[in-house]
C-alpha cells in the first residue's frame, strides 16, 4: 500500500513539475515578447527601420494573450499537486527544538497528532473546492481574456488535493497506527529509533 500510494503522491508530483515549468516557459516567452512589442514601437526603431518594425509588429510579436489567467490556473494545479509528496515524505516546514526534549512516545503522539490535522485540513479543502467547482460550473464564469471556463482550473485543482487529501488520510491511519503500537511502520528520516 505504501509503494502505491508513494508512487501516486510522486507522479501527482511529476505532473505538477511538468506544468510549472510550461508556465514558466510561456512566462519568459511572453516576457520577451512584451519586451520586443516595446522594442518594436519605440522611436529609435521607427526611425532606423520604421518597415521592419511593423512588419514584427503585424506578426505579433507581444506578450501571449491571456498568460496571467494560464500562470494563475496551472499554479494552483501545481500547489495541490505537490503536496501529497510532501505529506507522504515529511517534507512541511517544522520546528523541532522544543520536540527533541520530549520521549519518543510524546514525539509520536504530536505526529500523529498533526497527521489527523493534516488529513482533516486536507479534506476540508477538496470539500470546498469540490463545492467551489460546482458553483463555477453553474454559473457559468469564465476567465476575462481567453474566455475559457473558471471550473476547468478548480477541476484540475480537484483531482490533485483529493490525492492530497487520500495520502494525507492513510499518513494520518499510518502514524495513528505507529503510536499505538509503538513500531514505526514508515521511515521518513524525522524520527529515530
Amino acid at each position: 500500500m505504501h509503494s502505491f500510494m508513494t508512487g501516486l503522491a510522486r507522479k501527482m508530483a511529476m505532473i505538477g513539475g511538468l506544468i510549472l515549468s510550461v508556465l514558466i516557459i510561456l512566462t519568459c516567452i511572453s516576457i520577451t515578447g512584451r519586451l520586443l512589442n516595446g522594442f518594436f514601437h519605440s522611436d529609435l526603431m521607427e526611425g532606423i527601420a520604421p518597415g521592419f518594425s511593423k512588419w514584427m509588429i503585424n506578426l505579433g510579436v507581444g506578450p501571449i494573450n491571456g498568460d496571467f489567467e494560464l500562470v494563475e490556473a496551472g499554479v494552483a494545479f501545481a500547489i495541490f499537486a505537490f503536496l501529497p509528496l510532501c505529506q507522504i515524505t515529511a517534507g512541511h516546514a517544522s520546528v523541532d527544538i522544543l520536540a527533541n526534549s520530549f520521549s519518543k512516545r510524546v514525539n509520536r503522539f504530536l505526529r500523529m497528532v498533526t497527521e489527523i490535522v493534516f488529513a482533516v485540513v486536507l479534506v476540508l479543502i477538496a470539500v470546498k473546492l469540490g463545492d467551489g467547482m460546482l458553483s463555477k460550473l453553474k454559473n457559468g464564469e469564465t476567465s476575462f481574456l481567453l474566455e475559457f471556463p473558471v471550473w476547468w482550473a478548480y477541476a484540475a485543482s480537484l483531482v490533485a488535493a483529493i490525492v492530497a487529501a487520500i495520502v494525507g488520510t492513510y499518513m494520518a491511519c499510518i502514524r495513528t497506527l505507529e503510536f499505538f503500537t509503538g513500531r514505526i511502520r514508515i521511515w521518513d528520516g524525522v524520527e529515530a529509533e
